[in-house]
């Protein structure tokens, strides 16, 4: 047994109520699990539940406090999962019902909690619920389940409205009738296998009800809200192009943080199809769903929504928990920059009672150990494009994202690590052609790479067969030959490794109670993050010019320093001597 399958001293996980003010949910950090690129069990090359189930100790010796799986439902697999045609059972990719439930009692044993993936604004189109309204017809209460409409034009052969897929393309697909005529449009704001639901509709909101009791009663600690600033739509489906300047991560023209200095009065474009009040009933309904079960029970939504001041309208106190920073995770690598969003992250939730999440990796975006490397000329979307220069020597890209890190387990608040960021992994770019999935390389014909490259399965052992990953060398996304210099067992124990950093950074940050601590900030030069949290004092060096050392023990470094000074790119923590 390695040194990563003996997991630290811990308490078991029991569903009781938290101290008001102090739920495990305002300090967790959050580990998440891409289920299929994390550990595989059987050796088919696609990571499973019992995979994950042996990895566990390793998390809980890397110190968080609770693993979220990304989909491991049913599915035909067009989009990794988060197609799902069947929201209570295990697709046979990952394992069975009992294999979930085994993984979920040694996670709560080894004291993890454990959220997943809930995806509400779509189905699969395999799922019975399509199935059975695309053979019921129009006008039927089958298709009412989904956002049908008939085509524009004298033959019905236009889309209903001009809105575009965000992997590329329409977003409305035509149907063959029963009849075998050309007949009715579905709307799916994601791949044409993503049918989106009607949330106006009763029904609907009936059968998510009863999804989330099957896994409530389970004991799942919470949900992890797919695409949560969608579900509903603006009434009448209106025609909408979004603005040249908006386009995030998260797509469909969601409009970036403002740029310091901009007017802040003036509104981003909101699509009619993101961000629309009529979401905030249902989650209101979600919550008190999940009052109803013991202990501290948590909805984190993936919501794309600026400014901040209307993404922290998602966590009011009778909303859910938490949401993602996304502005946060897209925020450059720029002292000013940081400064004010970490400011107004910690102010705006506040103001609504709930705590700051951070975040800078997950399986959406470029790996932060290379990502702010790049410029931004290089990022397309949710990944990089073939015609991408420039990118970032590995080695220097990883001593900035480090810094990165240390900087963000210092703040107060929940934070959220993406699988093998603890172990310094890069976006993988050179995958060949031939082996890409995302959908988003398909239909755009190449044009974006889409996300494949933070999703390549991740190394446990240098010498292994997959690295570890499984006990054959199969893998469904090719490792790259340098997975093993970043292998888990290379770096256990190793100091100055990115794991040893992590571990380091995981348990100060806990015995500092730097998650429930305040920010006194401090000026030290322009190009340079400096706060004290409680008894930490934290720098963090983005200009060229050494920084003396500010006086005190030093408690975790990121990087080399320069005799008693701080060079570029590094994060130091210091106590008081």
């Amino acid at each position: 047994m390695s040194s990563s399958d003996s997991p630290r001293a811990f308490t078991p996980i029991s569903h009781t109520p938290g101290t008001p003010g102090r739920e495990w949910w305002r300090s967790a950090v959050i580990y998440q699990v891409y289920p299929r690129s994390f550990a595989d069990a059987d050796g088919d090359g696609i990571g499973d539940l019992p995979g994950i189930t042996r990895r566990l100790p390793a998390l809980r010796t890397l110190g968080v406090d609770a693993v979220w799986l990304s989909p491991f439902q049913t599915s035909p697999q067009r989009d990794a999962g988060y197609d799902v045609a069947d929201y209570r059972d295990v697709d046979p990719l990952f394992g069975t019902l009992a294999d979930f439930d085994v993984m979920l009692e040694t996670a709560h044993g080894l004291g993890l909690r454990v959220i997943i993936d809930l995806v509400p604004n779509h189905t699969s189109s395999d799922h019975a619920w399509f199935q059975e309204a695309l053979a019921a017809g129009p006008g039927s209460p089958e298709r009412e389940r989904y956002l049908f409409r008939d085509g524009k034009g004298p033959d019905g052969s236009l889309p209903p409205n001009n809105w575009e897929s965000i992997f590329g393309g329409a977003a409305w697909s035509r149907v063959t009738e029963p009849d075998g005529t050309p007949g009715q449009w579905y709307l799916h704001l994601f791949d044409s296998s993503q049918p989106d639901l009607n949330w106006n509709n009763p029904w609907v909101w009936e059968q998510f009800r009863g999804i989330l009791r099957f896994w409530l009663d389970r004991g799942v600690d919470g949900f992890r809200v797919d695409v949560a600033h969608g579900m509903v739509k603006e009434d009448g489906l209106p025609d909408y192009t979004p603005p040249e300047h908006q386009g995030s991560m998260g797509g469909g023209g969601v409009a970036l943080e403002p740029e310091i200095g901009a007017d802040a009065s003036i509104e981003p474009s909101t699509p009619p199809y993101w961000a629309q009040d009529g979401v905030h009933a249902i989650y209101r309904d979600w919550h008190k769903l999940l009052e109803e079960y013991e202990g501290d029970r948590v909805l984190c939504g993936e919501a794309w929504v600026e400014p901040l001041e209307k993404l922290a309208l998602w966590v009011r106190p009778d909303e859910m928990q938490q949401t993602f920073n996304f502005g946060y995770l897209e925020t450059p690598w720029d002292a000013a920059a940081l400064r004010h969003v970490i400011d107004r992250s910690i102010e705006v939730f506040g103001s609504v009672g709930a705590p700051s999440t951070w975040v800078l990796s997950n399986h959406d975006v470029v790996r932060h150990a290379t990502r702010l490397a790049l410029t931004t000329e290089n990022l397309q979307g949710h990944g990089l494009g073939p015609k991408s220069t420039g990118i970032p020597d590995t080695a220097f890209a990883l001593h900035r994202a480090r810094a990165a890190t240390a900087l963000m387990l210092a703040l107060p608040g929940s934070a959220y690590l993406y699988q093998g960021e603890e172990l310094g992994l890069p976006e993988v770019i050179d995958l060949p052609d031939s082996a890409r999935q995302d959908p988003t390389w398909f239909r755009t014909n190449g044009e974006r790479y889409g996300r494949d490259g933070c999703r390549v399965p991740i190394p446990w052992e240098s010498a292994a067969p997959s690295y570890g990953f499984g006990p054959s060398d199969s893998s469904w996304l090719p490792q790259p030959s340098s997975w093993a210099s970043y292998a888990r067992d290379v770096q256990e124990g190793v100091p100055g490794s990115t794991l040893s950093m992590y571990e380091e950074a995981l348990a100060a940050r806990s015995a500092n109670d730097l998650a429930f601590g305040e920010l006194e900030w401090l000026s030290l030069g322009t190009d340079v993050i400096a706060f004290r949290n409680g008894n930490v004092t934290v720098v963090t060096n983005l200009g060229e010019t050494l920084i003396p050392l500010p006086e005190g023990e030093v408690l975790l470094v990121s990087g080399a320093l320069d005799h008693n000074a701080i060079p570029q790119d590094v994060t130091v923590w210091l106590t008081a001597a």
